[in-house]
């Protein structure tokens, strides 16, 4: 087996966007970005939260998409919304005050102390990589009651310390968030095709709680760009069942199958 949690049965990507979506609960508000969040979210929506509530950027509120968008501002999120407002709504009323229950993050790097890193890669100035940036992930950072941080786990990416802190997590240790007057609890777990990290409730580093099927502690820390502290009561991720699988296989973004390209397609052996 390689480095991630394949299997003869699944992906490391199916494993991880699976254990992601279990994360969710029912009746909870999420504020969804594209991609694994997107995937994990939707997958929960339709397996054990049918009353989750997800928020995209781009102002949809409630949206139910039959397919996966391909960006905060396709129409499909709008088609299936309960309502749409203003960005700024989205932010000023529903985020900052605290009104998101869980939001999804993803980035470049990621360090100990769960800071997220989306700006750059060497010295800002003048950088190896200059990165995407922001968007409204300080915000979903600093605000959601909590926050799930879904991205594989490779040595590049997890790292002593980030190179820019793009959204904090806990700063230098426990008592940053509250120094900085942060809303919202910060990193609750971060979900890799490895595992699942959790910070410790005394130093608030992250350490490994959980291992994905067929996948050693040696594997992860190997992978890891600090010291990665193990718990005691590790635990083994349970595999996707069939239904899961089925699931997710069904899920498909929007325009990725070859007759969504073809608006004129006419079905095998039609006649006009």
């Amino acid at each position: 087996m390689g480095a991630a949690a394949s299997s003869p049965d699944y992906t490391a990507d199916e494993m991880m966007s699976i254990a992601a979506a279990r994360s969710l609960r029912d009746g909870q508000v999420c504020f969804v970005g594209i991609g694994l969040p997107s995937t994990a979210a939707n997958l929960a929506r339709r397996l054990h939260a049918p009353g989750l509530v997800l928020v995209y950027e781009s102002g949809t509120l409630d949206t139910r998409p039959a397919e996966l968008p391909l960006s905060i501002g396709d129409g499909i999120l709008t088609d299936s919304a309960l309502t749409v407002v203003s960005v700024p709504e989205v932010f000023n009323y529903w985020l900052q005050p605290g009104r998101i229950d869980v939001g999804f993050l993803s980035g470049a790097q990621l360090d100990r102390f769960g800071n997220i890193n989306t700006t750059v890669i060497g010295e800002y100035t003048e950088p190896d990589v200059r990165l995407p940036g922001s968007g409204g992930a300080p915000e979903i950072a600093a605000s959601c009651r909590e926050v799930s941080i879904v991205m594989r786990h490779r040595l590049r990416a997890f790292v002593e310390q980030v190179d820019f802190v793009t959204s904090v997590g806990y700063g230098t240790g426990p008592l940053d968030r509250r120094m900085l007057g942060l809303r919202g609890a910060g990193p609750v777990r971060v979900i890799t095709d490895l595992g699942v990290l959790e910070p410790d409730p005394e130093t608030s580093e992250l350490v490994l709680t959980a291992l994905h099927p067929g996948i050693a502690v040696e594997q992860v820390r190997a992978e890891t760009g600090w010291d990665l502290e193990v718990s005691p009561d590790l635990m083994v991720t349970a595999a996707p069942s069939a239904r899961e699988l089925e699931t997710l296989r069904g899920m498909r973004t929007v325009g990725s199958h070859p007759d969504d390209r073809n608006p004129d397609r006419t079905t095998e052996g039609a006649t006009e």
